[in-house]
């Protein structure tokens, strides 16, 4: 056989080197909603109001040489737009992620209810067969009253019960 030149396809490629960087899509998405549900406690509003006042407060109350931020507070306004930047769409992936979870949950529920549903209806038919079978069981009062009326019919008195001839 001639050797055939080009990829073969009975070996597995090399995996590429890429330029972007790796991650753990599982591990982002975990981070993501830890950050997202943090960001929606009072804690984090606290810490916030707290930076917020102390940032505020330094570049009014200190000398000017100190000041990092001057009054119109631009670096604060960049780094509280840098922060709402990244947590709109941490909080949308943590969401999407919630939805995802509501959703195999919602069709484990599903599925579930569906076999209670036919269990329930195969329970349902084998109570109906043995009532059916039972109504064709010979019960103790039915024979009792069969011979009571098989006794009348040849004339003779009714036997009495067992406790009375015991006595």
């Amino acid at each position: 056989m001639a050797e055939r030149e080009g990829p073969r396809l009975d070996v597995p490629r090399t995996p590429r080197r890429s330029l972007l960087p790796e991650y753990d899509p599982d591990v982002f998405g975990r981070t993501s909603e830890r950050i997202a549900r943090f960001l929606g406690t009072g804690r984090f509003l606290v810490w916030m109001t707290v930076v917020i006042v102390a940032w505020v407060g330094w570049n009014v109350v200190v000398p000017d040489p100190l000041k990092f931020d001057r009054y119109p507070f631009i670096f604060l306004t960049l780094a509280l737009s840098l922060q709402a930047s990244y947590a709109a769409p941490l909080i949308l992936l943590a969401q999407n992620r919630q939805d995802d979870r509501d959703r195999v949950n919602l069709e484990q529920d599903r599925s579930r209810n569906e076999r209670s549903i036919a269990d329930t209806e195969f329970l349902t038919r084998e109570i109906a067969s043995l009532r059916m079978g039972l109504g064709e069981v010979a019960t103790r009062d039915w024979i009792r009253s069969e011979l009571q009326e098989l006794v009348r019919e040849l004339g003779q008195p009714p036997p009495s019960d067992r406790n009375d001839q015991d006595h």
